[in-house]
C-alpha cells in the first residue's frame, strides 16, 4: 500500500503545483489562453463544473458537493479494493495515479467550486475544443491500468 500512497502524493503535488503555476503565476485565469507550442500544446482556461467534457455541469452548490462525494467514494472504493485484493506493482501504481488525480480535482472543487482545466492539445488539422489537467491524465491512466493490471489472488 505504500506504493499507492507515494504515487498518489506525487500526482497530487504535481497536479496542484501545475494548476497554481498556470492559473495564478502565468495568470491564465485572466489571460484565458497562452499559446505554448501551437497547435500541439496550448493553455486554455476552463473551469469545469461537471465531469469529463463538462458533462453534468452546473454551478449549483449541490452539483459541486455531489461530485466531491462521488470522487471521494471512488477513492474509498479503490483503497478498500487495494487492501482486500492487492494487485501487483503496476496495479498499485495505477491505483495511486487514480487516487492522486481524484484528490487533486476534489481540492479544486473545494477551493474554486470547479476543476481548473488548462491543457489543450490539437493535431493534424483537428481542433480540440476541450481542456484537461494533470489530474485528468492520472485518473485516465490509473483507471486504464486497473483494468489492464488488476492482479490479486482473485484475478482470472
Amino acid at each position: 500500500m505504500n506504493v499507492v500512497w507515494i504515487v498518489a502524493l506525487v500526482v497530487f503535488v504535481i497536479d496542484q503545483l501545475s494548476k497554481f503555476w498556470v492559473v495564478h503565476v502565468l495568470d491564465l485565469a485572466t489571460r484565458l489562453s497562452i499559446d505554448v507550442w501551437p497547435p500541439l500544446l496550448n493553455f486554455r482556461m476552463a473551469w469545469n463544473y461537471g465531469i469529463n467534457f463538462g458533462w453534468l455541469a452546473g454551478e449549483a452548490p449541490a452539483t459541486r458537493w455531489v461530485l466531491i462525494s462521488v470522487a471521494l467514494g471512488i477513492v474509498l472504493f479503490v483503497l478498500v479494493w487495494m487492501r482486500r485484493d492487492p494487485p501487483g506493482r503496476l496495479g498499485l501504481v495505477s491505483a495511486g495515479l487514480l487516487i492522486g488525480g481524484a484528490l487533486g480535482n476534489v481540492l479544486d472543487r473545494v477551493l474554486y467550486g470547479a476543476v481548473a482545466d488548462f491543457l489543450n492539445m490539437s493535431c493534424c488539422g483537428i481542433d480540440n475544443p476541450f481542456a484537461f489537467n494533470v489530474a485528468d491524465i492520472a485518473i485516465f491512466a490509473g483507471a486504464l491500468g486497473l483494468v489492464l493490471f488488476p492482479g490479486g489472488k482473485n484475478a482470472a
